[in-house]
């Protein structure tokens, strides 16, 4: 696995919903690190620090009150381009088709743009995650901001994500001052759309093992 890809699986990690067992894995998190490149590792091992030095009750609550729409913290790549509108449900069906073609089925009970499951995905096939990640580029540095806005701990972790891909295009800019003008679009899904098949609502929590690659494909 190359440098990059044990950040982006740390940093997936790391991204979850804590849970109880957290700590439990903070020392094969942390050797994990020793592969990777310094500035990353260093901003990954400041959160585990941080993470560290709380209690697990803590930790879920810091993390659940850090991630959510209504701040514009959100840890849904598709919401940053479609918003909670029809056209995400294709969006949703596109990346598990792309999860597909490169021999891994998504499973469990997350979204399949929830970023630890695209930054699995990009740990495990670089070229195509790569070019994924930075399909969603905006939204990552969106939130990057947004989380250094309100001072959250897991400002190095999207910083360290943000490390493994290519400098920012001027394309890629210019998404991201779009999206911090107008956010994304304001078309509320109602019930019974294409969305309800694809799993519980953003707020439900995910317990990845480690590490957590979807299913292989079976003939």
């Amino acid at each position: 696995m190359t440098p990059d890809a044990l950040v982006r699986l740390v940093a997936a990690c790391v991204l979850q919903y804590p849970g109880d067992r957290f700590h439990d894995e903070l020392p094969r998190l942390r050797a994990a690190l020793t592969g990777a490149p310094d500035r990353p590792a260093a901003l990954l091992e400041a959160f585990l620090d941080h993470a560290e030095g709380l209690g697990a009750v803590e930790l879920c609550a810091e993390y659940t009150s850090t991630f959510d729409t209504r701040n514009r913290r959100c840890l849904y790549l598709t919401w940053w381009t479609d918003g909670d509108t029809r056209r995400r449900g294709l969006s949703l069906v596109r990346l598990k088709r792309i999860y597909r073609d490169f021999g891994l089925e998504f499973t469990g009970g997350e979204l399949p743009d929830f970023l630890p499951a695209a930054l699995e995905f990009a740990a495990l096939r670089e070229e195509a995650g790569t070019e994924l990640l930075q399909e969603h580029r905006a939204g990552l540095e969106l939130l990057r901001l947004a989380l250094a806005e309100c001072g959250s701990p897991y400002t190095g972790v999207l910083e360290a994500v943000c490390t493994t891909l290519p400098g920012a295009s001027p394309e890629t800019r210019a998404q991201a001052k779009a999206l911090a003008r107008g956010g994304p679009p304001q078309e509320l899904v109602g019930a019974g759309t294409a969305l309800e098949p694809f799993g519980p609502g953003i707020d439900a929590p995910v317990d990845l093992p480690w590490p957590a690659a979807p299913g292989r494909r079976t003939a």
